[in-house]
């Protein structure tokens, strides 16, 4: 069982060391093994302020700097602008311990099963994965981004059943929470873009969102586009599945394509099922496509 007080605000990529293309943790201890490997993004506190207005919201933006780097988000599939996902996702929780403490596992997995206990509670004592932070909560995964003990575990896995097994990096307790169908990351050019920006039903169809801040906007902007500055995410974030329909196409913008990558990495999380990052951000709109649209 999975307890509310181990669930995020809002649920987060908080995904482990078992991921295969991933973000370096922010801040490991030397004692848990490095499992990370670079990912072909940085991570988004490189791309933003050092610092952030106070927000009273429950989701800060430090925490969705720890969002999208302490735990690493999912490897993006991209496209030109087209395709499917296909396939199931899982939402998977789990706790790892040392390769020799396997009688350890065996008693906490018995604490489990015959005790009652949650894995969330168990993984916040016990395991040695970074997302032990979030009660183990590794977020949404698909084939292709874990090791393959792990996943062949996870794929084949009953629903809320506590399984184990083992990988290079020890032995694990896993949990399957739920499943779903595989979403898109996708990426589009900006002169694809442009192309849709004039059939008069994308506006309708799509949801366009910028995340730059309004000083930004201020210099260039492009119609139909909803400002949410990520300096302002704790206050919008909470409210985004219930703003935007998780159901529609959704662009992300922002100045250099950068940012609006991390955001629709993490709208993919939260269950968009197809979402697309303006590759380049306005700044390649207005080169290769509008040169009246100011650069700065």
């Amino acid at each position: 069982m999975l307890r509310a007080s181990h669930i995020p605000p809002v649920a987060t990529p908080a995904l482990s060391a078992l991921k295969i293309s991933l973000i370096p943790a922010l801040s490991l201890s030397s004692s848990l093994p490095h499992l990370y490997k670079l990912s072909t993004f940085a991570p988004l506190h490189n791309f933003l302020p050092k610092t952030a207005p106070p927000n009273p919201s429950p989701i800060s933006f430090k925490r969705f700097l720890l969002m999208l780097g302490h735990h690493p988000c999912p490897k993006a599939s991209f496209s030109s602008g087209s395709g499917t996902g296909g396939g199931r996702e899982l939402l998977v929780q789990h706790l790892l311990v040392k390769e020799d403490d396997l009688k350890l596992l065996l008693e906490l997995q018995q604490r489990i099963s015959g005790g009652g206990e949650d894995l969330s509670d168990l993984a916040v004592e016990y395991s040695l994965c970074p997302s032990k932070e979030e009660g183990g909560m590794l977020g949404w995964v698909r084939k292709g981004q874990m090791v393959p003990e792990f996943e062949e575990a996870a794929f084949s896995a009953p629903l809320n059943k506590v399984v184990r097994c083992k990988t290079k990096f020890g032995w694990h307790l896993l949990q399957v929470i739920s499943e779903r169908e595989e979403s898109l990351l996708g990426e589009i050019q900006a002169d694809e873009l442009h192309v849709k920006i004039q059939d008069p039903t994308f506006a309708k169809e799509a949801q366009l969102i910028d995340v730059r801040e309004p000083d930004e906007v201020a210099k260039a902007s492009l119609p139909g586009f909803e400002v949410l500055p990520l300096r302002q995410f704790g206050s919008w974030g909470p409210e985004v599945t219930t703003k935007f329909d998780p159901e529609k196409d959704t662009y992300v913008m922002c100045h250099r394509g950068m940012r609006s990558l991390q955001v629709a990495k993490w709208l993919q999380s939260q269950g968009f099922k197809r979402v697309f990052n303006v590759s380049g951000g306005i700044h390649a709109y207005a080169v290769r496509v509008d040169p009246s649209i100011p650069t700065y």
